[in-house]
C-alpha cells in the first residue's frame, strides 16, 4: 500500500513532534453500526476491546463514520482518515466504499475489491486453489433457472455424478450464495440414510436430521464436495495480518447440531494449535483475498487439513490475550503503513494491563456426573483402550434357495454385468426394489420349466419365497445396513444369440442366499448408550466435570473404530452419544465419528481350520459322551471341553423335543396372521415398522405389543421361519444325527423371545431356555479352542490386528508422555528466568526472523515434541526408533489444546481414548490371549497377565455376552523416573456385558428393565490381584508375540507435522512460534 500522495500528513506530524507534540494517527471505521455495536455500546465487544487497547497506545485517534454517514452522504464528506476499517455486511454500499478509497487513499486493513468474492462460494473455491491452498475435492452444479434438467448431473441413491466426477454418499450440497448458510449433508443407505441441515445458530440448535429426505435439491445452484470426517470438531482460524493466526475448535454441527453453551449462554470454544502447514495456509489466505483481519474455516481430515470457507472481518470472542495480540499486531501494521519513522517496539507493560479485569472461567453447562474411585496424586491416567461387543440384536437368519425362475436368473444378470458365470450381490435400495418386485409375482405360482419332484418340494420352494418376500417387505423402505442377497449361477446352457449371430451362455439354475437379521434392537441402542454414560461418568479420574471437560478441551484424543456390521456399528454410535453427552439420531454421529476397520475387527478367516477342528473335536466329546474328567491335579479350565455340562449329550434328545413344540406354537401363530392378511384386517390398524424411524429409537413399540405381535420388524411368517429353519437343522432324522453348531443359535433364538416376546406367552420356551443354555455355555467358549493352547492359537489368530494396534496404541501414549514429562521439566527450568527477559523478548515479537525460528526449533532443548510417530519426531533431536508404521496414527486428526490462550488448570493433561466395537468372537479371541499368553513356548516360565482368582473367575463366566467389554487403563506415576519401568502402569478389567439371565427375578433392576426388554450391564471386574503391578514393559513382552507387528500395518501418509504443547520459557517462545512459522523458506533477511 502506498502513503498519502502529498505526505504532508507526516511532515505535519514530523514538525509538531519537533515542537513537542504529536499529530495522532487517525483510523477510520466504516462499518454498518450493526456489525459493531453491542447494546448501548458503540462497538461490539471484540471490537471495542481491540480499539481500546489501540487507543491506549495514545498514538491513534479513533473516527467511527455511523449508518447515516456510510448510507446519506456524499464520500466527499466523509471524515478524511489515514487508516480505513471497512467491510462488508448486508445493506453495505461497498461501491460507495471503494470509490471512498481511491479519491483519499487510506492504508486499508482489509482491501475493499476482493470482498466481493467472498459472496459466491464459487469464486472463494477458485481463488484459493489459484493460490494452492487445499481444499476439499468438489463440483459444481450451475442452473440458470430453478429445477432446470442438466445432461452432466445424475442422481443414483448412494451418489450424484457432475460431469462423470462421482460423490459417494455421505456428501456435502452447498448453495453457491455465500450469504445462504443453508447447507446439507446427505448419508449413505448403509448408515440408514437421511439428511442432516446445518444452518446459522438458532438458540441451541445448529443443524437438523431429516432421515426421510433422500434426493438432493434442485431449485438452485450448488456445490457438491467429499464429506471430510473430521472427528466431530471444526477449526475456526482467525488471522490479524499474514502474519499471526489464532485457531479455536468447536463440536461440529454435523454430529448432533447441539451447541455447547458455558454458564453465560456463550458457545463453548477452545483454542487450539495450529501446525506449520496450517499457519502457511493462513498466511495465504490473507494473501489470496487481501484480507489482513480475516476469518476462514478448516477441516482437518487424517493428517491433511482443507480450508472449507472464508468469512473475512472476523474477531475472536472472549480471548483477553488474543486482544492484547491483535491489538499490537494492528498497530504495528498502522505505524509501519503511515508513520515508519517511529518506533513499533511494544511498551514493557503494555498500557491498558493495569485495569484489565480477571477472565472469566469456562465452565460446561451439560457437566459428567462426578468421578468414583481416587487415585494417588502422583498418579495420571494417560490412557483408555476398550474391546466392546455390540448391543442386544434380533437372531441372525439366512435362507437359500434354488432358483430356475426367468425373472430371478435375468436380474442376477442385469447386476453382474451380464457374464453368465459370475455371482452377484443385491444389497442397495434399488437393487432389492428389483428383486421384490420380481418375487411378489413369483410367489403365488409353483417353478415353470421343470416337472416338479413332488408336491412337497414344491411347497418348500414356494415357502422359502414367502420368506424372502417377507424379508424383503418388512421396514417400509432398504437402508441397506441389515439385508443382502447373494445369486451364484449353479447351471448353464449354451442357446442362440436373440441377433442369430452365433451363441451364448445362459444360466439356467442359480443358488439364492439372502442373509438378514442380526439388527441391532431398540435394547441395544439403550444399553450401549447406558455403557457411553458409565464410562464417561467412571474411567476418566481427575477433573471435577470428568470426561466432557477433558474432551470439549481437546485434551482428550478420541478415535472409534467398528468392524462392518451395521449392529456393531450402530452400537458404537450409540455408546458415543452416550460417551460424549449428543443428541439426536445416530446416523450423522456415525458418520462423524466412527471409522470402519473390517481388517482389525471383523472375519473368522484366519482361524477358519483351526475354529473347523475345534468344532469336531466338541462335536466328538458331546456325541461320545465322555465326561469331562479333571486330570493330574490340573485347574478344571485346563481339561478338552471344559465347561461342558457332564450330561450333554443326554440332553441333546430334550433340546429337540422342546423346539419342536415351541415352533409348532409359532406356527399356528403364523397360520392365523396369514389369514388376516387375507383378510387385511390385523394391519389396517397397525402401520408397517419402520426400520429408518427405528435407527434413533431405545423404547418398545407399544402399539405392537398391545395388539399381540412379535415385538421390532418380525412378523409371525418370519418368527415361524426362524423356528422352522432351526428345527430341521438342528437334528437330521433321516441320518438320525445331531448338528452341535446350532445351539448357540437354538440359545440365541430362545433368549431374543423371552426377552421381546415374553408377551406371546410361549409353552416351554423358558424351559428350552435353561437346557439351551447349559449347552451353549459350554459350546460357545469351545468353539474358540477346546483347551487353552487352541484357545491362544485362534485367539492370536482372529485378534492379532487389533492386539498389534493396541500395542502402538500404547506405546505412543508412552512416547507422548515422555516427551510432555521432559518439556515440563525443561520448562521449570526455564521459569526461573527473569521477567525482565521474558518483556524484553516479548517486546522484540514482532521483529522475529525466519532464521530466528528455524535455530529455535532445531536446538535439542527447545520444543522437544514427539507427539504421536508423526508430530515431530526428531531424528536429530532423538535416538529413539519408534513404530513409525502406525498408519492410523499417521492420519490421525489431532486437537491440541493451546495453553497460553486457554483458561485451564492442567492445559498439558492429555488422555487418549481408543475404543474398538467388535462382535462376540474377537471378545473371546483377544480374552484367550489375554489369560493364556504364558503358554507360548517363548514365555514358558512366566505368569499369566492375570491372577488365578480371575482365571478361575472367567472360567465361571460362561457367555461374554451383549455389551461385554474388556478395559485396559494406562497410569503415569510421575514420581518415579522417566526411565523406571513402573512408570507405566496398566490395569486391567473386564464385564461379561448384559448376561444376566432373562428369567431373572431376584433382581429388582432387571425385573425394571424387563419390562422395556432389555438386561442391565454387569459392573467391571478386576483381573490382577488388588495391590498387583503390571508394567507397560511387561504388558508388551506378553503380548508381542501374538501381535502384528508395527512394521506390517499400512505405510503411513505423510501428514503435517505438529508444534507440540510448550514453549522453552513461559509463553514466549511458544507464543512466537505461533506467530511466526510462516517463513520457513524466506531468506535471513525477509521481512
Amino acid at each position: 500500500m502506498e502513503l498519502d500522495s502529498d505526505s504532508s500528513i507526516l511532515e505535519t506530524k514530523m514538525e509538531e513532534e519537533e515542537g513537542g507534540f504529536a499529530k495522532k494517527i487517525t483510523i477510520g471505521v466504516c462499518v454498518m453500526e450493526k456489525k459493531v455495536k453491542s447494546g448501548p455500546e458503540m462497538f461490539s465487544a471484540p471490537m471495542k476491546q481491540i480499539l481500546d487497547r489501540i487507543q491506549a497506545f495514545g498514538e491513534f485517534e479513533i473516527i467511527h463514520f455511523g449508518d447515516k454517514v456510510i448510507l446519506e452522504d456524499p464520500i466527499e464528506s466523509w471524515p478524511i482518515c489515514d487508516c480505513l476499517i471497512a467491510f462488508y455486511s448486508s445493506g453495505y454500499p461497498l461501491e460507495k466504499a471503494e470509490a471512498y478509497a481511491a479519491l483519499r487513499k487510506p492504508f486499508l486493513v482489509n482491501e475493499l475489491e476482493p470482498q466481493h468474492l467472498l459472496h459466491d462460494r464459487r469464486k472463494v473455491y477458485e481463488r484459493l486453489e489459484m493460490f494452492g491452498i487445499p481444499v476439499p475435492r468438489y463440483a459444481l452444479v450451475n442452473r440458470e433457472v430453478p429445477y432446470q434438467e442438466l445432461d452432466y448431473f445424475v442422481e443414483e441413491e448412494d451418489y450424484v455424478e457432475v460431469h462423470n466426477n462421482r460423490f459417494w454418499k455421505p456428501f456435502v450440497e452447498k448453495p453457491v450464495d455465500g450469504d445462504n448458510h443453508c447447507i446439507m449433508i446427505y448419508y449413505p443407505s448403509s448408515a440408514g440414510g437421511g439428511m442432516k441441515e446445518l444452518f446459522r445458530k438458532v438458540g441451541n440448535r445448529s443443524s437438523e436430521f431429516h432421515p426421510e429426505v433422500r434426493r438432493v435439491r434442485r431449485e438452485g445452484s450448488y456445490i457438491y464436495e467429499e464429506f471430510m470426517p473430521t472427528g466431530g470438531t471444526d477449526v475456526k482460524v482467525y488471522t490479524v495480518g499474514s502474519e499471526y493466526a489464532h485457531a479455536e475448535a468447536r463440536k461440529s454441527p454435523v454430529v448432533d447440531g447441539v451447541v455447547m453453551r458455558n454458564p453465560d449462554g456463550k458457545e463453548v470454544r477452545y483454542p487450539v494449535l495450529l501446525t506449520p502447514m496450517e499457519k502457511q495456509m493462513s498466511r495465504e489466505v490473507c494473501m489470496a483475498f487481501r484480507q489482513s483481519v480475516c476469518g476462514f474455516d478448516l477441516l482437518r481430515c487424517e493428517g491433511r487439513s482443507y480450508v472449507c470457507d472464508v468469512n473475512g472481518w472476523s474477531f475472536v470472542k472472549n480471548s483477553y490475550k488474543y486482544y492484547d495480540d491483535a491489538a499490537c499486531v494492528l498497530r504495528k501494521m498502522f505505524l509501519d503503513a503511515k508513520a515508519p519513522h517511529l518506533s513499533s517496539v511494544i511498551p514493557p507493560t503494555l498500557p491498558w494491563k493495569i485495569n484489565e479485569p480477571s477472565q472469566p472461567s469456562e465452565g460446561l453447562t451439560r457437566q459428567g456426573s462426578g468421578i468414583i474411585g481416587t487415585f494417588g496424586q502422583s498418579e495420571d491416567l494417560r490412557c483408555v483402550i476398550a474391546i466392546i461387543r455390540h448391543g442386544d440384536r434380533t437372531p441372525k437368519q439366512k435362507v437359500k434357495l434354488k432358483v430356475t425362475e426367468e425373472k430371478l436368473l435375468n436380474l442376477m444378470l442385469k447386476y453382474n454385468g451380464g457374464r453368465p458365470r459370475s455371482e452377484t450381490k443385491l444389497k442397495s435400495a434399488v437393487q432389492l426394489q428389483d428383486l421384490l418386485d420380481a418375487t411378489r409375482m413369483l410367489v403365488p405360482r409353483t417353478r415353470p420349466g421343470r416337472e416338479s419332484d413332488s408336491e412337497a418340494e414344491d411347497f418348500e420352494h414356494a415357502e422359502k419365497l414367502r420368506q424372502v418376500k417377507a424379508v424383503l417387505e418388512e421396514g417400509g423402505h432398504f437402508s441397506g445396513i441389515y439385508r443382502k442377497v447373494q445369486l451364484k449361477p449353479l447351471k448353464w446352457v449354451t442357446v442362440a444369440k436373440a441377433n442369430g449371430e452365433g451363441e451364448e451362455e445362459r444360466p439356467v439354475e442359480a443358488l439364492m442366499v439372502l442373509k438378514y437379521g442380526g439388527v441391532l434392537t431398540h435394547a441395544g441402542r439403550k444399553q450401549a448408550e447406558e455403557l457411553g454414560r458409565y464410562f464417561r461418568n467412571n474411567m476418566y479420574p481427575g477433573e471435577g466435570t470428568g470426561l466432557l471437560r477433558l474432551h470439549s478441551t481437546y485434551r482428550h484424543d478420541l478415535k472409534i473404530y467398528s468392524s462392518d456390521e451395521g449392529r456393531v456399528q450402530m452400537s458404537a454410535a450409540a455408546f458415543a452419544k452416550g460417551l460424549l453427552d449428543l443428541e439426536g439420531q445416530l446416523t450423522p454421529i456415525l458418520v462423524s465419528l466412527v471409522s470402519k476397520d473390517s481388517s482389525m475387527l471383523d472375519g473368522l478367516d484366519n482361524a477358519s481350520i483351526e475354529i473347523k477342528e475345534a468344532k469336531a473335536r466338541l462335536n466328538e466329546i458331546i456325541t461320545s459322551g465322555a465326561k469331562t474328567i479333571q486330570s493330574n491335579g490340573l485347574p478344571s479350565w485346563m481339561v478338552d471341553g471344559a465347561g461342558l455340562p457332564p450330561n450333554a449329550f443326554d440332553l441333546l434328545p430334550k433340546l429337540v423335543e422342546l423346539t419342536k413344540k415351541v415352533t409348532e406354537q409359532v406356527r399356528l401363530l403364523a397360520k392365523d396372521e396369514d389369514e388376516e392378511l387375507t383378510e387385511s384386517s390385523a394391519y389396517d390398524v397397525i402401520p408397517p415398522y419402520d426400520q429408518a424411524k427405528a435407527l434413533g429409537k431405545t423404547n418398545i413399540d407399544i402399539d405392537r405389543i398391545a395388539a399381540g405381535l412379535p415385538c421390532g420388524s418380525e412378523g409371525f411368517l418370519l418368527m415361524y421361519a426362524r423356528w422352522r429353519k432351526l428345527e430341521r437343522d438342528l437334528y437330521n432324522e433321516r441320518k438320525v444325527r445331531f448338528d452341535i453348531t446350532q445351539i448357540p443359535d437354538v440359545y440365541d433364538s430362545c433368549k431374543y423371545d423371552l426377552l421381546h416376546n415374553a408377551h406371546l406367552n410361549l409353552d416351554g420356551l423358558d424351559e428350552l431356555f435353561k437346557v439351551a443354555q447349559l449347552l451353549a455355555d459350554g459350546v460357545i467358549p469351545n468353539e474358540y479352542g477346546v483347551n487353552p493352547k487352541q484357545k491362544l492359537k485362534i485367539g492370536s489368530k482372529i485378534a492379532r490386528r487389533l492386539l498389534g494396534k493396541m500395542l502402538i496404541d500404547l506405546r505412543n501414549t508412552r512416547e507422548e508422555a515422555i516427551s510432555v514429562a521432559e518439556l515440563k521439566s525443561n520448562q521449570d527450568q526455564d521459569s526461573k528466568v527473569s521477567t525482565e527477559k521474558e518483556d524484553a523478548e516479548y517486546q522484540s515479537m514482532f521483529h522475529i526472523k525466519s532464521d530466528d525460528m528455524k535455530r529455535s526449533s532445531t536446538s535439542g532443548d527447545v520444543l522437544k515434541v514427539k507427539i504421536k510417530n508423526d508430530d515431530m519426531r526428531r531424528s536429530s533431536t532423538t535416538s529413539d526408533i519408534s513404530m513409525d508404521q502406525d498408519d492410523d496414527d499417521d492420519k490421525e486428526t489431532k486437537y491440541r489444546l493451546d495453553p497460553k490462550y486457554a483458561n485451564v488448570k492442567t492445559p498439558e493433561r492429555h488422555v487418549r481414548t481408543r475404543l474398538y466395537f467388535t462382535s462376540e468372537s474377537h471378545i473371546h479371541s483377544l480374552m484367550n490371549v489375554l489369560r493364556y499368553c504364558n503358554f507360548d513356548e517363548s514365555l514358558q516360565g512366566e505368569d499369566s497377565l492375570v491372577c488365578h482368582n480371575a482365571l478361575d473367575r472367567l472360567y465361571k463366566t460362561k457367555e461374554l455376552d451383549y455389551m461385554s467389554y474388556i478395559v485396559l487403563r494406562m497410569f503415569e506415576n510421575t514420581e518415579v523416573a522417566l526411565e523406571d519401568p513402573k512408570r507405566f502402569r496398566i490395569e486391567m478389567t473386564f464385564s461379561r456385558g448384559a448376561d444376566l439371565s432373562p428369567l431373572e427375578k431376584n433382581d429388582s433392576e432387571a425385573a425394571t428393565l424387563h419390562q422395556e426388554h432389555t438386561l442391565p450391564i454387569m459392573g467391571p471386574e478386576r483381573l490382577q490381584e488388588v495391590g498387583s503391578y503390571l508394567t507397560l514393559e511387561t504388558m508388551e513382552k506378553m503380548i508381542r508375540p501374538f501381535a502384528m507387528p508395527a512394521e506390517d500395518f499400512p505405510p503411513p501418509s505423510t501428514p503435517a507435522g505438529f508444534s507440540g504443547y510448550f514453549s522453552k520459557s513461559a509463553a514466549v517462545l511458544e507464543r512466537l512460534v505461533n506467530l511466526w512459522p510462516f517463513h520457513k523458506h524466506a531468506n535471513s533477511n525477509g521481512k
